[in-house]
């Protein structure tokens, strides 16, 4: 039933005239999110306040956006100005639910495999915990020097308190405009935001550009490369277990590949006994995301790297917002 309704939703999503009899739905689910919204403003809930400054990435519309993607960029650009970065997640999907810090070999179905991936990417300390703030003074506990804190999403977690907001949207915009289940909206739009990128190639109004293309190359689990161009006539496996499996498999076509077999996969595509294809090409291609999943069984498949890049106008936004929190140390 949850595989069938996530296929079908999205459909709804894009249009009012299918979705209407899930507007009642819609109508109760907005007037609980926004007395949660007000018992938070008024001080009847209270949000925890870190002793670093807290910068949010997140969307208001359900699935993937690209969230994870642009938290990395995030990190690797504070990281070369002298921030000293921690990252704080839910962990969705994982089967724990302690409060626990992400290693570099921590496997995924224990800690998420959106954490293992930033940790593995870009280095930096992560924790994850339900309760972010929790996962946030762990982490400033065991990691004393971090002096700035990235939630991989959490724009909904009133929890925590935060310093500045990153929105991000992808080429669905606000769908039918709507709440959940009626629409894709977590919340209503327009809201109060530090920064609303668009990672689509249509933005669908007003923000800053935040584009994702794939590297050149892709990449094994030993460290070896293999240029993306050399792979042109082969055939090739090209599985995805993300939100929107078609944008990986049309930036693979548009990278030259011709000889694609695509294997969509649901989202946090869980690999533990999971069975390729058995007509599957001897060349498998996927995505950084199931790499960190997918490699503990299938080690010789290649992970292609997604690269993202915002408008300078949006660096310049951040680094102003951030100059007025506080400068960064020098290292």
């Amino acid at each position: 039933m949850r595989g069938w309704l996530s296929a079908l939703l999205p459909r709804l999503w894009l249009s009012r005239a299918l979705a209407w009899p899930l507007w009642p739905l819609s109508l109760l689910y907005g007037a609980v999110t926004g007395l949660r919204r007000l018992l938070y403003r008024s001080g009847l809930r209270r949000s925890t306040r870190l002793p670093v400054p807290v910068l949010v990435v997140g969307n208001v519309v359900a699935g993937g956006s690209g969230k994870t993607p642009v938290t990395m960029a995030l990190v690797q650009r504070l990281q070369a100005q002298g921030w000293r970065v921690g990252v704080l997640s839910r962990g969705y999907g994982r089967s724990t639910t302690d409060c626990r810090e992400v290693l570099p070999d921590s496997p995924a179905r224990e800690v998420g495999d959106e954490p293992a991936l930033i940790r593995r990417h870009c280095g930096v300390p992560v924790f994850v915990a339900s309760r972010r703030a929790e996962a946030g003074l762990a982490l400033l506990e065991r990691h004393p020097a971090t002096d700035l804190l990235l939630c991989d999403d959490g724009l909904q977690h009133l929890a925590l308190a935060r310093d500045l907001e990153v929105c991000v949207f992808d080429d669905r915009g606000l769908g039918n405009g709507w709440l959940l289940p009626a629409g894709p909206l977590r919340e209503p739009w327009p809201r109060a935001a530090d920064l609303v990128l668009h990672s689509g190639e249509r933005p669908a109004f007003a923000g800053w550009r935040a584009r994702r293309t794939l590297a050149q190359h892709a990449q094994r689990a030993d460290g070896r490369r293999l240029a993306l161009a050399d792979l042109a006539d082969t055939p090739v496996l090209a599985l995805a277990g993300i939100a929107r499996p078609e944008r990986f498999f049309g930036m693979l076509r548009a990278a030259g590949l011709r000889r694609l077999q695509q294997l969509p996969l649901a989202d946090h595509q869980d690999f533990e006994g999971w069975q390729p294809p058995a007509d599957a090409p001897a060349v498998w291609l996927c995505t950084e995301k199931d790499a960190v999943k997918l490699w503990a069984r299938y080690p010789d498949a290649w992970a292609v790297p997604l690269q993202v890049e915002l408008d300078a106008g949006a660096w310049q936004a951040l680094d102003a917002r951030l100059a007025a929190l506080r400068p960064p140390r020098v290292p």
